[in-house]
């Protein structure tokens, strides 16, 4: 009987470069989405798919990632003497979302890295990887999506997602064959980011995997490479040429790549028109916009 996913960890020691000066001090994970922080969709995503153990790869300047699912004893007792009780009840959930743990990358030594520092947090069990900056928005939790077809196939998961023309080198990019479910395919190979030409399939490997313990022999095997850094993708490649065998399912959901500026502003207007508190407001200053051919809202 395959056992249960229970634990899932959050590599989240990156610079976060592409969105300075506004990470400079403040993480990227901690980037409000609306009036949310990303890793707090992608916490909440875990919960609703099952996890009861969280582990936080973290590094220097993350404590405000820490103090975010921490208790404010403050603030709640302020809100409460203010009559505030809704906030009250939301800013203490979040402090009772999950049982979070941290470690500290003292480097940010690439993906393969950041995972390796959940060798003894895994214990030897299965476990789920989610990066922060992915946003998938799904009627069914993308990782309750992975955690399925894991227990049907009892192997590695990773999602994937189509991405057309060059845009695929910017992803590492799997070869599949097809399985009895059509949105769940068995993986013959993946490269990471390959030259267009080069990539042997338009299937992308986006922020959510589903891996075994064995990944992290694998990770220890794996060649440093460019800047040095250790890729996931290296690794698990490494497993799969040893014939481990890894599957893909193809997300039901919308995704947003939240660590890219364009698609930060995307899913902020996604997420703004999806709340019943803004929708129509701001529907509203959309449809009044201007746009002239340069593109400038007038």
């Amino acid at each position: 009987m395959t056992k249960k996913i229970r634990k899932a960890v959050f590599p989240a020691a990156g610079l976060g470069t592409r969105f300075l000066p506004a990470t400079k001090a403040s993480p990227k994970e901690m980037l409000p989405l609306v009036d949310k922080p990303l890793i707090q969709y992608s916490v909440e995503e875990a919960v609703a798919s099952g996890i009861e153990s969280i582990l936080i790869v973290t590094g220097r300047e993350k404590a405000p990632i820490e103090n975010h699912f921490d208790i404010s004893f403050e603030l709640e007792q302020l809100l409460q003497d203010k009559g505030k009780d809704e906030m009250f009840r939301m800013v203490r959930k979040i402090s009772q979302t999950a049982r979070i743990l941290y470690t500290r990358q003292k480097q940010a030594l690439g993906l393969g890295h950041a995972i390796y520092q959940a060798k003894d947090f895994a214990e030897n069990e299965a476990f789920a990887v989610l990066l922060a900056d992915d946003i998938v928005d799904a009627e069914n939790p993308a990782l309750r999506q992975m955690i399925d077809a894991y227990e049907k196939y009892e192997a590695p998961v990773i999602a994937t997602m189509q991405v057309e023309g060059e845009a695929i080198s910017r992803f590492g990019v799997i070869e599949t064959e097809e399985t009895e479910d059509e949105n769940i395919f068995r993986i013959k190979d993946m490269v990471e980011k390959p030259a267009f030409e080069d990539a042997p399939s338009d299937l992308a490997i986006i922020g959510r995997y589903i891996l075994t313990p064995d990944v992290f022999d694998a990770i220890e095997r794996t060649e440093k490479g460019a800047g040095g850094e250790i890729q996931i993708t290296d690794a698990m490649r490494l497993m799969l040429k040893e014939g481990k065998p890894f599957y893909a399912v193809k997300l039901e959901g919308t995704r947003h790549d939240a660590g890219d500026k364009l698609g930060f502003l995307i899913a902020t207007v996604e997420f703004a028109l999806k709340r019943e508190d803004l929708c129509e407001d701001f529907r509203e200053y959309l449809k009044s916009l201007d746009l002239n051919a340069e593109g400038k809202a007038n």
